[in-house]
């Protein structure tokens, strides 16, 4: 039974067996920042190792494409970023967030060639 023994870079010299990491995390807020993007438990690692790469391009190095979220989810979080702040501005174009709502729709509900 072979295994995949690929590295992967987490940056500044830091690197981890694909087949060893078990759980990525994005750091958010306050922490996040100065070479601090990602902690990443490595079966063996008692503590986290802190990674200056973001998860997704850790999961694209591993390997594992499909879990990363497509273009589609950050479209959707744009669009309600900007409906919350229109919304809390009294200014809502209907028009403008109705046109951008559907084409996200659309492209996420196309069916799959027969």
């Amino acid at each position: 039974m072979a295994s995949d023994t690929r590295m992967v870079a987490l940056g500044f010299g830091k690197f981890a067996r694909a087949d060893r990491i078990f759980a990525l995390e994005r750091i958010t807020g306050e922490e996040r920042g100065d070479g601090r993007r990602t902690r990443v438990w490595v079966d063996g690692v008692s503590d986290p190792l802190i990674a200056s790469r973001t998860e997704g391009t850790i999961l694209r190095d591993m390997g594992q494409e499909a879990a990363i979220p497509g273009p589609e989810l950050d479209e959707a979080l744009d669009l309600a970023a900007r409906l919350a702040a229109a919304a809390d501005a009294g200014r809502v174009d209907l028009g403008d967030l109705g046109r951008r709502a559907r084409r996200l729709l659309a492209s996420t509900t196309e069916s799959a060639p027969a």
